[in-house]
């Protein structure tokens, strides 16, 4: 047994662990890295960049097919399974490869092997022992599935639809949130017949029902299909389909079932609870400032409850090394963190709901706008539909953004501005936005909240 010390051990290479390790790394901390896999994570490897190459070759096949409507002659002509492939994996390995630099270029030790956390905070790979003085649990999520439904055959979680070598004429997915929302977009514009299958009563069920609605309809128009508000009783499959019972009786059969329920904690036998790491239902519990029930033992990411997106593991990964290193970063809650879905047309929000502020504050005192993209000339121009919501205390700050339409993810942030900063509209409704783009619809709901509208009656 070899025994390696470091002043900060990281155990899982993802979004938030690298960040951590990165950010230590400039403060002058010696680190060590431990990752099963590949640096990067779910993230990088099988998640937010593979899926969103594919859901860029899907808006391309859009493009095309719809090119006689902007006077350009084109055709398509089909999808290539294999080329979409090689795009895909092409951007994941040059962004793999700058990033695998770039922590060499840190002087970060990268470990690997699969990591256990022992009784004395250290952390054995195989025969050796890694002691930091600061250990940093990073060790992401995986793809949940329900009682009873086996994965495999010709039902997928993400990672397996990912490496598909065909594009399926008929499938069906099971959840009807951001993951399953995307890969519906996927497929049906590469040419499938899809069915989402979704047991609350709306897609995106975790966004504005505004945003919620807009998406079904959206989708309605796209021709996909979806059955909500009614729970998935079983799936059976041979070698040329799968079924699909909801427990209504209702039965879809389909080439290929995605299986997008969500995603679990990864913390299962890795030492944690013997180490005397609190859990709550797999997620590891923490304080304000990511510090576990162990002192010395901080958690961020998909670990740790709440919202599991890659930018907020990346942000609680560097707050941990700053805090690590004696610095007092801000603590981001949740509700100041944007999302996004990028199926076509996006869904984007920060904040809270409309429905979440009445119930925090009161209906008398809360009030929204929604501004309708039809009137934006830019969302005219790249044809897309959809909606700018803006939830605001009346007389008081924005509480919540709302967006839905393609490309709506690149205006987020400014809703996070608005609302980490508790501006008020008025405050915004001065500033200028650049004509023609998006953002004017952003601009056009805060005035509308300032009580100057400008483009509506």
């Amino acid at each position: 047994m070899t025994t390696h010390t470091f002043d900060i051990v990281v155990l899982g290479g993802g979004s938030g662990g690298y960040a951590a390790a990165l950010r230590a790394s400039e403060l002058g901390k010696s680190v060590a890295l431990i990752e099963k896999d590949k640096v990067g994570g779910t993230c990088l490897h099988r998640g937010c960049i593979p899926t969103k190459a594919l859901l860029h070759a899907a808006e391309v096949a859009e493009h095309v097919r719809g090119a006689s409507h902007v006077g350009i002659t084109a055709s398509l002509d089909g999808i290539d399974p294999a080329g979409v492939r090689a795009y895909r994996e092409g951007i994941v390995a040059k962004k793999y490869k700058g990033l695998e630099g770039l922590v060499k270029a840190r002087g970060i030790t990268t470990v690997a092997g699969t990591g256990r956390l022992n009784a004395d905070r250290s952390v054995s790979v195989g025969d050796d022992v890694y002691v930091g003085a600061d250990v940093i649990l990073a060790t992401g999520s995986y793809s949940r599935t329900l009682p009873g439904l086996e994965i495999g055959g010709r039902i997928l979680t993400s990672e397996h639809a990912l490496t598909l070598d065909v594009i399926p004429e008929r499938v069906l997915v099971l959840g009807g949130g951001v993951i399953g929302v995307e890969f519906a977009s996927v497929w049906r514009s590469f040419g499938a017949e899809v069915t989402i299958i979704e047991a609350l009563p709306h897609l995106v069920p975790n966004e504005d029902v505004a945003l919620s609605k807009g998406l079904e309809r959206a989708f309605r128009r796209r021709g996909i299909q979806y059955s909500l508000g009614v729970r998935f009783q079983s799936a059976v499959q041979d070698d040329s389909s799968v079924t699909v019972t909801l427990e209504d009786g209702k039965k879809f059969t389909a080439d290929y079932l995605l299986v997008a329920v969500g995603r679990g904690p990864a913390t299962a036998s890795l030492g944690f609870e013997e180490a005397g790491v609190a859990l709550d239902r797999g997620f590891v519990t923490v304080d304000d400032r990511l510090r576990t029930s162990v002192p010395g033992v901080w958690a961020v990411g998909d670990i740790v409850p709440g919202l599991q997106l890659a930018h907020r593991g990346f942000q609680q990964g560097i707050a941990v090394a700053e805090r690590i290193a004696g610095l007092t970063p801000a603590t981001i809650t949740d509700t100041q963190i944007p999302k996004v879905t990028y199926c076509s047309p996006e869904v984007a929000s920060v904040g809270i709901t409309e429905e979440a502020a009445v119930a925090a504050h009161g209906a008398d005192a809360v009030t929204s706008y929604e501004y309708n993209l039809a009137g934006n000339g830019k969302s005219e121009i790249i044809g897309t539909g959809g909606l700018v919501k803006v939830v605001r205390l009346k007389d008081g700050p924005v509480l919540g953004v709302h967006l839905l339409g393609d490309r709506v993810g690149e205006l987020i942030t400014e809703g996070q501005l608005a609302v980490a900063w508790e501006a008020h509209p008025e405050d915004i409704a001065p500033l200028i936005h650049a004509h023609p783009t998006q953002s004017e619809a952003l601009g056009e709901a805060f005035l509308a909240l300032a009580g100057k509208p400008l483009h509506v009656l």
